[in-house]
């Protein structure tokens, strides 16, 4: 496995938003391992951050638009693309606005800017999710299907078929990200059908789009008294023209099958919402966005304990899910308060039983009893809380950065001393979480009897509040 990798120093881009026609500086700046890609809207009080996650997509009518900390930024998914193109696992994006510059409506701006500053090797094993059985998303009604296959490398097979003599149906592959993405997807422009763009821009929409950032094809018959009037829809200077080869204004393709290229790129800008690299070899018929974020939706709810397990643990042992390493990943406790030594099994937001080994050389037995070593009560129920922690993962973001504090403990109940020797198996059950407010049941065993039980509620908070 290779390491993670960000960039060597920050760069800005300048532009206009496609969809909103608002002026942008986007910023990419280096971010420290396991960060993922976070935008940050910079022209919002507090800067919000917002994580590029399936959980947060909000829309995908016109593109991918993500949501979080009352902050929303527009289709995200040319950066993202360019980012887990190049193979990069954790940037800043900072914006002065609601989107992301459009440019030539490629990827390849975003690209070229990160190169210019070079990527750098940071010192944590890449997480890579590993698809070992398939997947499939199908629309019947839209005619769409993919499907994902186990691989050694990401692979992306696509094929498009349009009712229109400009297009017609279009195949291409991706092997190799390293080798072809740049050079070969990334230059692939967005594409869209006349009539639908006379529709949106008659509505206020596309703001910010024209003829230099996006290849309109022409799917109706056009009569000469309508070149003014697109003219100043598109906002173009000289004369608009019809190509020969069906496309307004007569722009040239970068290459033959552009358009399934460029599907290629929006599919990679959609799948880094699930968080993490995949090895899988994806083929695609006539998939579009809404299609692409179904897909990571059910990979995800697939390999949901996987991607947790992969995140943290990395090295997998069927023995456990989580060791300690992982564990003081997620937790703030250290010695002498950390209290659970492995996380046995994990139903993510329902359920998760871990183990503590309690040693004579805990440090409360000195005092708790001298002659008589009991483990307290108390810190039972703290190791109970920090299981509890545990399960909160892939309910907040970031859950390394937060804290959860104990708000209240109903029906406790002591069954059994816990001496020196015993092993105590905890096992907690998610009841309830809305918002940041979460209720857990917990028993903690000795020997498959119970020690002690107890309902947790709790508080989970940012660490620097």
């Amino acid at each position: 496995m290779r390491k993670q990798r960000t960039i060597q120093k920050s760069i800005a881009i300048n532009g206009t938003g496609l969809h909103t026609g608002e002026p942008c500086t986007m910023t990419f700046k280096p971010a420290p391992v396991n960060t993922g890609y976070q935008f940050r809207r910079i022209d919002l009080e507090s800067a919000p951050a917002i994580q590029a996650d399936i959980d947060h997509v909000v829309d995908i009518s016109r593109g991918t638009t993500i949501q979080a900390n009352g902050a929303k930024v527009y289709t995200v998914e040319h950066v993202l693309s360019a980012l887990s193109g190049l193979e990069l696992d954790n940037i800043f994006i900072e914006l002065n606005g609601p989107e992301p510059p459009v440019i030539d409506g490629s990827a390849k701006p975003y690209v070229d800017a990160l190169l210019e500053v070079g990527l750098r090797e940071q010192d944590e094993e890449r997480h890579v999710l590993e698809i070992d059985k398939t997947v499939t998303y199908s629309d019947p009604a839209r005619e769409v299907d993919i499907h994902v296959l186990p691989s050694d490398r990401l692979r992306v097979t696509f094929m498009i078929d349009y009712k229109n003599p400009t297009l017609g149906t279009q195949y291409t592959a991706l092997y190799s990200l390293e080798d072809e993405f740049a050079d070969n997807f990334a230059p692939a422009r967005t594409f869209c059908f006349l009539h639908e763009v006379e529709d949106l821009k008659e509505h206020g929409l596309i703001r910010g789009g024209t003829v230099d950032n996006a290849i309109v094809i022409v799917d109706r018959e056009i009569e000469d008294s309508e070149f003014s009037r697109l003219k100043e829809l598109f906002g173009v200077q000289d004369e608009v023209t019809l190509g020969n080869n069906g496309i307004l204004d007569g722009k040239d393709l970068r290459f033959y099958n552009e358009p399934v290229r460029h599907k290629v790129v929006d599919l990679l800008g959609d799948l880094a919402l699930l968080g993490m690299p995949i090895k899988g070899h994806i083929i695609a018929a006539r998939s579009g966005h809404a299609a692409n974020v179904e897909l990571v939706k059910k990979i995800k709810k697939e390999y949901e304990r996987q991607l947790i397990q992969e995140k943290y643990q990395g090295e997998k042992d069927t023995r456990f899910f989580f060791d300690i390493n992982a564990i003081s990943r997620i937790l703030p406790h250290r010695y002498p308060f950390l209290l659970v030594d492995r996380i046995l099994d994990l139903e993510p937001q329902k359920r998760v039983s871990a183990v503590k080994n309690v040693t004579i050389n805990e440090h409360f037995f000195q005092g708790h009893f001298p002659g008589k070593p009991i483990m307290p009560g108390v810190l039972i129920l703290e190791a109970m809380g920090q299981t509890g922690g545990i399960l909160l993962l892939n309910t907040v973001d970031n859950p390394e950065n937060k804290l959860v504090y104990f708000t209240g403990m109903d029906n406790v109940k002591f069954r059994k001393t816990v001496t020196p020797g015993d092993q105590l198996q905890l096992e907690l059950e998610l009841i309830r979480f809305r918002l940041s407010l979460c209720k857990m049941k917990g028993k903690a065993y000795v020997n498959g009897e119970v020690a002690a039980e107890a309902e947790l509620s709790a508080s989970v908070v940012e660490q620097d509040e």
